[in-house]
C-alpha cells in the first residue's frame, strides 16, 4: 500500500464505494478519478484488486465489513484461509507467537487453538492495518507488538509455540527459498527458538528440498506437505528440542476428498517396489504425495506396480478409486508416432503430460498435431525397457 493515509479508507462513504465497484476493472476506474475528485482513487483501487483476490483466498476477511487489506504482495504472499486453519489444527495451547506476522492471516486462525497469541511485524502501517482488521473480526486476545522478531525473541519467556513465516525476498527485493537466504534466518535463531518455544512451526517454500531441510534444522519431529486442488502450497516444519531420527511426513491435499499420506522417510526407503507395463488403469500421485518424495510408499499402500523407476505413475488391473490423485482407464499404448496417436484421438483434442520423457509438452503436442482439451489424456512416459510411448487414456469413473 502506499505511504498514504491508509485510515480514510475507514470512512463508511469510502467502503460503499469499494464494495460498490469492486467487480470494476482497477485500471480503467483510476482513468476515471476526475469523475470521484473525493475519492482517493489509488488507495480504492488497490482495495478492489485485493477484494477480487481475497474472495476466493481469504473468504471470512472478504465477507467481514471494513477489513482494510494490506499491499497486493503481502496479500500474494500470505498464507489463504484454507492453509491457516490447516495449521491451526495442528498445534494448541496457552500462549504461541506468530514472529513474522504480516498480513495476520496465520495469527488470526492460530490464535484460535491458542488462549492468546502475540502478533510481531516490524512493518508500523502493516502492524497498524492488522490490528484494525483484528478488532473487526472481533478478535481481542491477538497481542501486536511493532518491532523486529529478533529484539522480541530476546525478551520471550517459554511459550508453547513459536511460527514463522520467513520472507523468501532478500535485502535486495529478490525472491529466494533457501532458508538461509530468506528474512529472518531461521537457522540462525534455531538455538533461541528451541529455549523459548516448546514446539516450533515453520512455513517454507515449496520449492525447498525436504531432506535438506530437515537436515539443516535437525530437530524436526513432523513435516506437512499441502496442496491445495493440487497445487502445493506450503511446506510446514514442526519442531521441537527433542531429537527425531526420521521426522513423520504427511502429504495432503486438503479440498480433496483423500485421506492424507502419512509416512517416514525410513519407511520409504525400506519399501520395496515392483514394476509393470500398463495395466488396465493409470495412476498420477497429487503433487503434495510427489513433493513429499512417497514414491515406493503410494505404491506399496495401494498395492500398485511403477511403470519405470524413474517415472512416478502407476498402474493396477484393478480399480482403486481412493487413491490419492487422478485415476485413468486405459485405452491404448502407442509408439512415439504421430500417425498411430491421431488415429485414435479423432477429435484431434488430448490433454497431454510428460512423465520421465525427453520432450516438453509443447513439443509432444506439436509433433502429434494436437489440440488442447477434449476427453483424452496422454501420458507421454517410458517402459520399464526404457522405451518412448504414449498412453491414451481416460479419466476413471468411480
Amino acid at each position: 500500500m502506499a505511504n498514504e493515509d491508509w485510515t480514510v479508507l475507514q470512512k463508511p462513504s469510502i467502503q460503499q464505494f469499494i464494495r460498490e465497484h469492486e467487480r470494476d476493472d482497477p485500471f480503467q476506474l483510476a482513468l476515471q478519478a476526475k469523475r470521484y475528485p473525493d475519492i482517493p482513487i489509488q488507495l480504492v483501487t488497490q482495495q478492489i484488486q485485493a477484494r477480487q483476490k481475497a474472495k476466493r483466498k481469504l473468504p471470512e476477511w472478504y465477507q467481514t465489513k471494513r477489513i482494510i487489506f494490506p499491499s497486493l504482495l503481502a496479500l500474494e504472499q500470505c498464507s489463504s484461509e484454507a492453509t491457516a486453519k490447516y495449521k491451526s489444527n495442528l498445534v494448541s495451547g496457552k500462549t504461541g507467537i506468530d514472529l513474522t506476522g504480516g498480513a495476520g492471516i496465520d495469527t488470526y486462525f492460530l490464535n484460535q487453538s491458542f488462549e492468546q497469541i502475540s502478533y510481531i511485524e516490524q512493518n508500523p502501517q502493516l502492524a497498524a492495518i492488522t490490528q484494525h482488521n483484528f478488532s473487526q473480526l472481533g478478535t481481542s486476545t491477538i497481542q501486536t507488538h511493532v518491532v523486529d522478531a529478533e529484539t522480541f525473541l530476546s525478551s520471550v519467556n517459554l511459550v508453547d509455540l513459536i511460527y514463522l513465516d520467513p520472507a523468501r525476498r532478500n535485502r535486495d527485493n529478490q525472491k529466494v527459498f533457501r532458508l538461509t537466504d530468506c528474512l529472518p534466518d531461521v537457522t540462525q535463531l534455531l538455538p533461541q527458538l528451541l529455549k523459548k518455544a516448546k514446539q516450533i512451526m515453520i512455513k517454507a517454500s515449496p520449492m525447498l528440498d525436504i531432506h535438506q531441510a530437515t537436515q539443516d534444522l535437525g530437530s524436526v519431529k513432523e513435516v506437512h506437505v499441502v496442496a491445495v486442488n493440487n497445487e502445493c502450497k506450503e511446506v510446514l516444519y514442526l519442531l521441537s528440542a527433542a531429537i527425531s531420527e526420521s521426522p513423520q511426513i504427511t502429504a495432503i491435499d486438503i479440498i480433496s476428498n483423500t485421506d492424507p499420506l502419512v509416512f517416514t522417510r525410513q519407511e520409504e526407503t525400506a519399501t520395496t517396489v515392483h514394476f509393470s507395463e500398463p495395466q488396465q488403469f493409470i495412476y498420477e500421485p497429487n503433487v503434495a504425495i510427489l513433493k513429499a518424495g512417497a514414491f515406493r510408499t503410494i505404491a506399496q499402500r495401494w498395492d500398485l506396480a511403477k511403470l519405470h523407476p524413474n517415472t512416478h505413475l502407476y498402474t493396477s488391473d484393478h480399480l482403486h478409486s481412493s487413491f490419492p490423485g487422478r485415476v485413468f482407464k486405459l485405452e491404448a499404448v502407442l509408439p512415439y508416432h504421430k500417425k498411430e496417436v491421431r488415429a485414435r484421438i479423432p477429435s484431434r483434442k488430448a490433454n497431454i503430460t510428460t512423465r520421465n520423457f525427453s520432450d516438453s509438452v509443447a513439443t509432444v503436442r506439436k509433433k502429434l498435431r494436437l489440440k488442447e482439451g477434449g476427453d483424452s489424456y496422454l501420458f507421454a512416459t517410458r517402459t520399464t525397457a526404457n522405451e518412448r510411448i504414449i498412453l491414451v487414456t481416460r479419466k476413471a469413473s468411480n
